[in-house]
């Protein structure tokens, strides 16, 4: 144990009501992976066994989870090992599309549809401009990336322009392609806020990574030719995402800092 009273190292695993083994043990190493105690490559089921005290299927039920997770990898027969996380960049200022950023990384790309109806939803309707009551296409994804879990996207879009995507496969592919070749619909702009968070529980679920691990919320408000046409929230992995901006020295970085105390409101 550490001055501050962090644990080094493993920690006791004792029986406890209500918590399995394997799920203390599945705990410890979170910990210890978050704590970057495995610098030097994961240790093997044995050395986990002698550590912890603990069984060889108790040990393999942990690591399968970490595996799942994208944590640690490793194939039947070969040990595990630490994965390497391959992050996913995107331009600031750029159209946002991430399909096309993870295709620029030679990764594998799918998605799991969870939702795709038409419903109604008073607040995302009035930030389209559109009456409270309008239709909307409703579209929910779990993407993956490599084989691991990277964002979770949910897009409204007017269902007077959207509605032939009602049958579309969205188990692949980009929206953006979808909308322009199904429904003539080409964005040119929007307005972009990006914010790092704490995904809920539920949405650490089908995120996977640690626990700690905080996310990018992208919520964006996709235009045509100025016209509203797009609402969306995504929530990307932020172990895996990154934003890269170009600079100038004459014109440095162009941010606009929301909730800046030093910033003047021109409507105030």
């Amino acid at each position: 144990m550490s001055g501050d009273g962090t644990t080094i190292g493993p920690a006791t695993l004792r029986r406890r009501p209500g918590r399995l083994l394997w799920e203390q043990l599945l705990d410890d190493l979170r910990r210890r992976l978050d704590a970057d105690e495995f610098t030097g490559g994961f240790p093997g089921e044995h050395s986990l066994v002698e550590e912890y005290g603990v069984s060889r299927q108790t040990v393999r039920q942990a690591v399968r989870v970490l595996r799942e997770e994208g944590l640690v990898v490793g194939t039947r027969g070969r040990p595990s090992r630490l994965a390497e996380p391959v992050e996913i960049v995107q331009r600031l200022g750029a159209l946002y599309s991430l399909y096309e950023s993870v295709r620029a990384m030679g990764l594998e790309q799918e998605n799991v549809v969870r939702a795709l109806d038409v419903r109604a939803d008073g607040v995302i309707a009035v930030r389209l401009g559109l009456e409270e009551s309008t239709p909307l296409v409703y579209l929910e994804r779990l993407r993956y990336a490599g084989g691991a879990p990277l964002a979770l996207d949910r897009v409204w879009l007017p269902h007077d322009l959207a509605a032939p995507l009602l049958g579309a496969d969205f188990s692949s592919g980009a929206l953006y392609a979808r909308y322009a070749e199904l429904c003539g619909v080409v964005l040119t702009g929007g307005e972009e806020t990006i914010q790092p968070i704490l995904p809920t529980p539920a949405e650490h679920r089908l995120l996977g990574g640690s626990p700690s691990t905080a996310a990018f919320s992208i919520r964006r408000l996709g235009t045509a030719k100025g016209k509203p046409v797009e609402w969306r929230q995504t929530l990307v992995r932020g172990d895996r995402f990154v934003l890269r901006a170009d600079f100038t020295t004459r014109t440095g970085y162009q941010l606009d800092l929301l909730g800046s105390p030093d910033r003047k409101d021109p409507r105030r």
